[in-house]
């Protein structure tokens, strides 16, 4: 898993990169990536992309506070998108031949992401699974932790690399 203290430092450039390559190589995968959303020069919120093409928001900058739950920041998290096109994938590399060594992408296991209960268990049961490579990206810990972000990090069958 990849990790950083910043934002910008090339982590999701990182893992397409290694998407890329492996995918080149022959490897099975599947998974998703977040992205940037700009207008005029300025971000204003995220798309989760998945590795086969598709794409919906995940957080969109909003300024009216008082009707939204899932928040981080200026963003608010749009939670029936990204499951609709995150849990999909999930069940695919979770369900597929037990065989065949698959890798699934997951950029990124963070705080917008972990809203999503259903997320949270298709991840678990991903890194349960037998036979599947997780390559992602992580937040270093910084203020309150993140139960999954930590129980990820802890595991003996993780290793973390720092980008900066």
């Amino acid at each position: 898993l990849v990790s950083s203290l910043f934002l910008g430092v090339g982590k999701t450039t990182l893992i397409q990169k290694v998407a890329q390559a492996l995918k080149s190589s022959g490897t099975p995968m599947d998974g998703f990536y977040t992205e940037e959303v700009r207008e005029g020069g300025r971000r204003t919120g995220f798309d989760v992309v998945t590795l086969s093409g598709k794409r919906g928001p995940l957080s969109r900058v909003s300024s009216d506070s008082s009707r939204h739950d899932h928040r981080v920041g200026q963003y608010v998290v749009d939670l029936v998108s990204f499951e609709q096109l995150v849990l999909p994938v999930l069940r695919n590399v979770n369900h597929g031949s037990g065989a065949e060594k698959k890798v699934c992408v997951l950029d990124e296991i963070g705080k917008m992401e972990l809203f999503s209960q259903a997320f949270i268990q298709a991840v678990q049961q991903t890194l349960a699974g037998p036979g599947t490579l997780v390559v992602g990206t992580i937040p270093v810990p910084k203020g309150k932790p993140l139960p999954l972000v930590e129980e990820i990090r802890s595991r003996k069958d993780v290793q973390v690399f720092h980008v900066s």
